[in-house]
């Protein structure tokens, strides 16, 4: 992307705050959203795409023929809305719905309540016509639907 910015291109590469878990710890680290990818805007007229072509790291543009592909200002105004919506965020919030992916509970739909440590989440599930609290690994939980 440097090369680009040395000649001027306006480049948009956008990254999101991802939170995984490594060797039994919580982190986070930027990614790309699209990896491999990121959008280039052209100044009116400028249609010089072979410049493009031969700069050092970019492999080939994505399009159709010998025509690139070209997105609206508006989608990328989106994704950067929602980008910042997500970092705002931040990851899982109490009250959340989320299911649980592993273990005895698996297919459960559950309540995130809150972390319990760097491995662990605290949720409730609805059983036998209870609230009822648990501990579970933070791998074991995705959004749910």
């Amino acid at each position: 992307m440097q090369n680009l910015l040395n000649q001027h291109v306006d480049c948009f590469h956008p990254k999101i705050l991802v939170e995984k878990v490594r060797s039994g710890k919580r982190t986070q680290r930027l990614e790309p959203l699209f990896a491999g990818y990121l959008f280039i805007k052209l100044k009116p007229g400028e249609q010089n795409w072979n410049k493009l072509r031969s700069t050092r790291g970019i492999l080939r543009i994505v399009g159709f023929g010998n025509t690139p592909a070209t997105i609206d200002q508006t989608v990328i105004d989106q994704i950067n809305a929602r980008l910042a919506s997500v970092t705002t965020q931040g990851g899982l919030k109490s009250g959340q719905a989320v299911e649980l992916d592993d273990g005895p509970f698996k297919g459960l739909n559950a309540i995130f309540q809150c972390y319990d440590g760097d491995e662990r989440a605290v949720v409730l599930i609805n059983f036998m016509q209870k609230h009822q609290r648990l501990k579970v690994p933070i791998t074991s939980l995705t959004l749910a639907n």
